[in-house]
């Protein structure tokens, strides 16, 4: 029911050392809205049993969903906290005023809820599980609220990205607000340039709501305190399922619970066959649902966006409640390779190298 795949570097360190929580170093998480309840018992294990008890730094590093589950799982009981954003994010009526405005409410409701004061405090405090949110300032027509404006906006991004991913980079720039005694750096040979800004109370939910802001569905984030000024969105418009190499003090290796065997590096690439650079993932282990895993859940499919539109409330909270439960079974199966050391479970990645 899950694969797992690794980079060469990742597949060496392991059978030397055997599989542990000691290798890691950092942990990725990816856009994609509700497509991330398909790991949602594998978030539970991973930071309620595999990181328990830990003690040296864990990077955590996420865009819009992946952002909202690192912020879950630097909260003093990660189960708790992923298990309430899970609850309240699969309960919230999106359906009920789709309008920009309407959803960025209910977002910020959402983030209020998970996030009160206490939890805040517990994130900016935690001095082993440090969050990484990963935010992309708009330029240009890309940052107009106007729908008109900003839709061309995007259709140029669009085009220039699918010239050359380089290209975007004329168009939108990462930031990534992280906790203040942070080292990690990104490397990204596209050409984008990179602001590091520091977490505090007063941007926290901010660069949150900012990095799940998508574009034309909700309003952007204007002027986050920290950062210099400017409209902000979606850091799934950069870094979708990331193209880039983490580099720390420690540089061990990457834990990726994703929702696809096949990663693509940035927003405007979903319709593209464009594959990341399999050179970035040599030090990391991704833990994937398997077809056969995703053919057995109601519909055949995993949860995603679309949902909200094409299946009545309570069907859909029906199907999301048995997507809950069966992932159990990813967490009982990546228990197991822990417990065993069976590390024949662990294969090459499933994209090839590339130059550059």
């Amino acid at each position: 029911m899950l694969d797992i795949y690794a980079g060469p570097n990742a597949i060496q360190t392991i059978q030397q050392s055997g599989f542990k929580q000691e290798l890691f170093s950092h942990f990725l998480g990816a856009s994609g809205g509700p497509k991330w309840f398909s790991l949602f018992g594998l978030d539970k294990y991973v930071f309620g049993e595999f990181f328990k008890d830990r003690k040296q730094t864990l990077n955590l590093v996420g865009s819009s969903a992946g952002a909202f589950r690192s912020a879950c799982f630097a909260q003093n009981d990660p189960v708790a906290a992923i298990t309430k954003l899970a609850t309240r994010y699969s309960e919230t009526d999106f359906a009920h005023d789709p309008s920009p405005q309407g959803l960025t409410r209910q977002a910020e409701q959402l983030l209020d809820y998970v996030l009160p004061d206490e939890a805040i405090k517990q994130i900016l405090d935690n001095k082993v599980f440090k969050p990484h949110f990963i935010v992309a300032k708009s330029k240009g027509m890309a940052s107009s609220e106007n729908r008109y404006v900003q839709g061309l906006g995007l259709a140029k991004g669009f085009v220039l990205n699918r010239l050359n991913r380089r290209f975007l980079s004329r168009q939108f720039e990462r930031y990534v607000f992280g906790t203040n005694t942070s080292n990690l750096k990104i490397e990204d040979k596209q050409g984008f340039d990179n602001y590091y800004v520091s977490l505090t109370k007063e941007n926290l939910k901010p660069a949150l709501l900012a990095s799940g802001a998508i574009p034309l569905v909700m309003a952007g984030v204007r002027n986050i305190p920290g950062a210099t000024n400017g409209m902000f969105r979606d850091g799934g418009i950069i870094d979708y399922h990331f193209d880039i190499k983490l580099v720390g003090q420690h540089d061990g290796l990457t834990l990726y619970p994703h929702f696809n065997r096949a990663p693509k590096a940035g927003w405007f690439d979903k319709s593209l066959t464009r594959s990341v650079n399999a050179n970035h993932y040599n030090n990391t282990v991704m833990l994937v649902p398997s077809e056969r895993f995703i053919q057995n859940l109601p519909y055949q499919k995993i949860p995603d966006r679309t949902d909200f539109e094409k299946i009545p409330a309570e069907q859909r909270l029906t199907y999301w409640s048995t997507v809950f439960n069966e992932t159990d079974r990813l967490a009982q199966e990546f228990a197991e390779l822990v417990q065993t050391q069976d590390l024949s479970k662990i294969k090459p990645l499933p994209f090839a190298p590339t130059e550059g």
